[in-house]
């Protein structure tokens, strides 16, 4: 690795930089892998936070277990099903909602009061069009040295890939949903 490599912990001028970890693909995981690192975070002390894009069910199980936790804070900066086409009426509110949140998580990088922020769904709001590539990128530059981000969603783009020290491809092989298996609590949901 060299010096200029902004991935690797290194931030291009030979200084460190936060870890950067992105799980993406089209299998299940992404957001239960990000899960068991706060899960381990908390384990340890670690102030983390959670932002989850898109996202905005205030009853699943995960919310539920992880405001168990000591020292993980979740918010949500999503609407729910965001529709397909981005000239519906309600896609400016999505993405209005996933600039807010992106603007609270980059404060919240830039403050050092978390150890751990994990960005849920934000690889699928940039591929979306919710965000765009420049400003997330932008937002990791806030974080300091010693800081873990954990981006996680569908369709990370080039960009978010290069950033990252590791990338992981969740892939479906088989899926129950298509078999029309409902989302079963404490597994989907």
């Amino acid at each position: 690795m060299t010096a200029d490599n902004t991935a690797g912990g290194w931030n291009g001028s030979g200084g460190r930089a936060p870890r950067i970890l992105l799980f993406t693909g089209d299998g299940k995981g992404k957001t239960t892998a990000a899960l068991g690192i706060a899960l381990r975070a908390s384990g340890h002390g670690l102030q983390t936070l959670i932002v989850q894009f898109i996202k905005a069910h205030a009853a699943t199980g995960e919310l539920a277990a992880l405001r168990m936790l000591a020292g993980v804070e979740v918010r949500q900066a999503g609407l729910g099903f965001v529709p397909r086409s981005d000239d519906a009426p309600q896609f400016a509110a999505h993405r209005h909602a996933a600039a807010e949140g992106l603007r609270a998580a980059a404060a919240e990088l830039a403050s050092g009061r978390y150890r751990v922020v994990i960005l849920d769904e934000v690889c699928t709001a940039v591929a979306r069009g919710l965000l765009d590539e420049d400003s997330v990128v932008a937002a990791l530059s806030q974080a300091p040295a010693d800081g873990v981000i954990v981006l996680t969603g569908r369709g990370a783009t080039p960009g978010l890939i290069a950033r990252a020290d590791t990338v992981t491809e969740m892939r479906c092989i088989k899926h129950g949903f298509d078999a029309g298996l409902p989302a079963q609590p404490g597994v989907e949901c």
